[in-house]
């Protein structure tokens, strides 16, 4: 909870959804999810709006449903690193920030891609750890499923402060280099590291020197006690899943004494969660078209495979307009929908409250997937929405939001045009960029260096 009478400055973030259903794929507007320029163009519209960052999720296996791939999918999704690598070269000011999974992954491998991006960019790199236990996505990698669900955050931990140890490696000034023949003459032990642990026993030389920003900003996101635990104490930045107030507010306070717990400065833990936005000249306008939105999304294919996860059995023979299945969801059969991350931990519970909710509310399956799966919406004329926003953060439900437009790359133009420049008027966001790291722009500290222990050849 905020105890200062000064007004926060909000937190933005752009981001490309990707597999996401609230992309409309087939609006006229919509150009490619994949290409280069698409990236290019939110990154720099993002830039053009002061954001502090962009984001790119990750996606390691082509989801299935019934063990076929179904086309909620995008194929030929590049990998992360090299697409923010790209728009290191063509963007200035914002930060870049990728999901990277610690699970399928080696620290010393993914730290140095880190660390080599966050050079490229001037400390301009995110990295948001992810874990992954499910055999499906496991079966990409050399490893396979091997990880118990029970051990993904304790890999995590360990994967982390590995990272932070060979980013710690090197000192600020270990770099001298012989300008004649390129001779290193600096510190004997720069880069040297040695790590023995449950998950890793590495040792060697880091080759990447010291982060422009000290450490590459983390982030994480968490909503289990052993996920917020692990944000409170690790993350930098912490992605919320919650983004109506209430809610919201609990989450956020919630966090921030865990942090305080761990004996964190609350202010150094940043909490932002994902919500869309729809304007309109006036609200009844901008509420019209949140609902043709929301039509669009909710199809009949996305509607079935939502409730499909929860019920884990095929529901192709219930009519989404008419009342709920009938049948029990199947516990004991494996996953029917692969590769989509799922955070009901309890079907049974959640199908029986449905249950309720529609016969309260007299709802068919399409409008209860509008009750229950919509995502919250920033919606009204850019006045109503710069309220919203500002007093969403300003009562401590997040320190900001990520964006994403419903149409991808042109989605962000309208907020950048017509929001930005009522939020920097009433003092909620920078005009410009106050630090030249992201970690500046963010308000969080340079993280004090560990001493790396010598090298043992």
């Amino acid at each position: 909870m905020s105890t200062s009478r000064e007004r926060k400055q909000i937190i933005l973030a752009a981001y490309v959804g990707g597999v996401n259903e609230h992309t409309l794929w087939e609006h006229p507007d919509a150009g490619s999810q994949i290409a280069f320029s698409s990236f290019r163009q939110v990154a720099q519209t993002a830039e053009r709006g002061v954001f502090d960052y962009f984001f790119l999720a990750e996606g390691l296996a082509l989801r299935e449903r019934d063990g076929q791939v179904f086309d909620h999918d995008i194929a030929g999704r590049p990998d992360t690193l090299p697409v923010l690598s790209a728009l290191a070269a063509v963007t200035e000011h914002i930060g870049l920030v990728g999901t990277l999974n610690a699970t399928f992954n080696e620290p010393y491998e993914l730290a140095r891609q880190i660390a080599s991006l966050d050079h490229l960019s001037g400390g301009r790199a995110g990295w948001n750890v992810v874990t992954s236990f499910d055999e499906f996505t496991g079966g990409n990698f050399r490893r396979g499923g091997f990880l118990p669900r029970s051990q993904r955050y304790e890999r995590a931990a360990e994967f982390l402060a590995v990272a932070r140890e060979l980013w710690d490696s090197w000192a600020e000034d270990a770099i001298a280099v012989d300008v004649e023949d390129g001779r290193f003459l600096g510190d004997a032990d720069a880069g040297a590291f040695a790590h023995t642990g449950p998950q890793f026993d590495i040792r060697g030389r880091f080759t990447v020197p010291r982060s422009p920003q000290g450490r590459p900003v983390t982030v994480q996101a968490g909503v289990s006690p052993q996920g917020r635990d692990f944000a409170a104490a690790h993350s930098d930045l912490i992605f919320s899943p919650f983004s109506r107030l209430p809610e919201a507010r609990e989450f956020y306070a919630d966090v921030k004494r865990r942090a305080a717990g761990f004996g964190r400065d609350p202010e150094h833990l940043k909490i932002v969660p994902s919500i869309g936005y729809v304007l309109g000249g006036t609200e009844e306008e901008a509420r019209r078209s949140a609902r043709a939105i929301q039509d669009q999304i909710l199809t009949e294919k996305t509607v079935r495979v939502r409730f499909e996860q929860v019920w884990n059995r095929d529901l192709s023979e219930y009519d989404i307009d008419g009342p709920l299945p009938d049948v029990e969801p199947d516990e004991s059969a494996p996953p029917f929908i692969q590769g989509r991350a799922f955070h009901i931990q309890d079907r049974a519970r959640a199908v029986r409250e449905w249950r309720e909710l529609a016969a309260e509310q007299n709802l068919s399956l399409r409008e209860l997937a509008a009750e229950v799966f919509a995502r919250p919406q920033l919606v009204g004329t850019p006045e109503q929405v710069a309220d919203q926003l500002d007093d969403f953060v300003q009562q401590d439900g997040a320190d900001g939001v990520v964006l994403g437009g419903h149409v991808t790359p042109g989605g962000l133009d309208e907020f950048v045009d017509h929001v930005v420049p009522l939020l920097q008027a009433r003092g909620s966001l920078r005009t410009e960029y106050s630090g030249s790291t992201l970690r500046e722009n963010l308000g969080l500290p340079v993280p004090q260096r560990r001493a790396a222990p010598a090298a043992a050849w």
